[in-house]
């Protein structure tokens, strides 16, 4: 399997992929839904992806317009195909690579709000769920007006109450599920 980016400023360039079974980066077409989604909210926006894998999605931000990425990463293999895709797209000084533990880096008080957080954990682990929990709690991370996306599988979906964020939209892609929140302006 080969992964691209799909639009943008570079649009066609091929990414590497983590050895093994470690990540699932996104399909293309579930890629391009997310970001028609998102539209114009992402130019000019700060951009954290959260468990980021390959990078794809947070490099397919910033060739779509997005002002920063965050890329948040504990695996050091997964760091350096990140770095190595940032380098390749040419992305380099428009990003920041972290490699700590997700629910770690989110404990920590941010140095920024974010306008857009993706969040696409390990499967079946409950990360998601958990995830979310904690960005609820830690809400400085999101911007006012910000938009928090989930991509799990379907059968991982179950109830959660939020004290801040709400949920607004759902997107189903075969084995893919996309969950919007938004924090709502202040």
């Amino acid at each position: 399997m080969a992964i691209r980016v799909i639009a943008g400023t570079a649009k066609g360039r091929h990414l590497k992929l983590v050895p093994g079974d470690t990540t699932r980066p996104v399909m293309d077409r579930v890629k391009e839904s997310l970001f028609n989604i998102l539209g114009g909210a992402l130019t000019g926006a700060t951009f954290l992806d959260l468990y980021a894998g390959t990078g794809s999605v947070g490099i397919e931000a910033l060739s779509r317009a997005a002002e920063h990425a965050v890329f948040v990463e504990q695996d050091k293999i997964a760091a350096r195909i990140i770095q190595e895709n940032l380098q390749a797209t040419g992305f380099t000084e428009s990003a920041e690579i972290v490699r700590a533990d997700v629910r770690d880096f989110l404990r920590r008080a941010p140095s920024k709000a974010y306008e857009i957080v993706y969040i696409a954990p390990p499967q079946y682990k409950g990360l998601w769920r958990e995830t979310l929990l904690l960005l609820d709690k830690q809400i400085e991370h999101v911007a006012p007006d910000g938009i928090v996306v989930i991509q799990i599988d379907p059968s991982e979906k179950t109830d959660v109450t939020l004290d801040v964020l709400a949920a607004y939209d759902e997107r189903r892609y075969g084995n893919t599920l996309l969950m919007f929140f938004e924090r709502p302006g202040a």
